[in-house]
């Protein structure tokens, strides 16, 4: 874990995005791996990547000392749902909490952009994951007019740089599905009768808010709360290399199980013995 007050991810991955390095374009960056490899190889490794997972969040919260946030954005049938369910459905849920974000309620409405999805930020010792988050009132649902989003931008990143500074872990998600592949799964939806009701016309019309994401990487992209570009045809794949990047980013906090009070360690054989008697 670092040193410094603002708590950093320590994570090395090429789909790291760095808007300092170069122009990022949500709509030129890939949405496939050039070498996908096995599917069954990569389901196996989901596997066993919930398996290191597994106590690496158990000291997460015996620390109660860090959270973390994981925040997943992607227009829609990138794969969020499934994502989080293949990733996260088998750890205790007494540590993970998920929350997802519509259209905003008139109450949500009448409050500032980031109201609501406070409410639902993790305490410590506690996993957070945003199904969409405060960046999709930014983009789409709630600012139309272009000379306000460099300011919402402005308060994102204050506000991601104050939660790291109260020990979150922030680590957010963009899943860059292609067109065709986007096109093929809202068919899919419209074919199967139990999934149809997971279509929305909006969706469709919204396909075009997917280069409008460039401002916002190169806006919000830091070394405190990092974006990864997912390339999401192949959900296996994609899920993996998540997967990947939240055990690296675990594993670098360095968290361990806290000490046992020395008053009630003096007396460990004591108590042991009452307990088999």
């Amino acid at each position: 874990m670092s040193n410094n007050i603002i708590l950093k991810p320590s994570v090395q991955s090429n789909l790291r995005i760095n808007p300092e390095a170069e122009v990022v374009h949500a709509g030129e960056m890939a949405t496939t791996f050039s070498d996908p490899g096995d599917a069954a190889s990569n389901e196996k490794m989901i596997r066993q990547l919930g398996k290191q997972m597994r106590p690496l969040l158990s000291r997460l919260q015996a620390s109660q000392s860090h959270s973390v946030l994981l925040v997943f954005q992607a227009l829609d049938a990138a794969g969020k749902d499934s994502m989080i369910r293949a990733l996260f459905s088998a750890q205790d849920p007494a540590i993970i909490k998920v929350a997802s974000f519509k259209s905003p309620s008139k109450i949500e409405s009448r409050h500032d952009f980031l109201w609501r999805t406070n409410k639902q930020l993790p305490a410590r010792g506690e996993v957070g994951i945003f199904n969409r988050s405060y960046y999709e009132e930014v983009l789409v649902v709630r600012v139309h007019e272009g000379f306000l989003r460099p300011l919402r931008y402005q308060a994102i990143s204050a506000y991601e740089k104050h939660l790291a500074a109260s020990g979150t872990l922030i680590l957010k998600f963009w899943l860059n599905v292609s067109v065709e592949e986007q096109k093929k799964r809202f068919l899919s939806r419209l074919d199967r009768p139990k999934k149809r009701w997971k279509f929305n016309p909006t969706d469709v019309k919204e396909m075009a808010y997917r280069t409008a994401y460039d401002e916002a990487f190169a806006a919000t992209s830091t070394d405190y709360a990092p974006w990864f570009m997912i390339p999401a045809d192949d959900k296996p794949r994609a899920r993996m290399e998540v997967g990947k990047i939240v055990v690296e980013a675990l594993q670098g906090m360095g968290l361990e199980y806290p000490q046992l009070d020395p008053k009630i360690a003096a007396e460990l054989s004591t108590w042991q013995s009452q307990l088999r008697e």
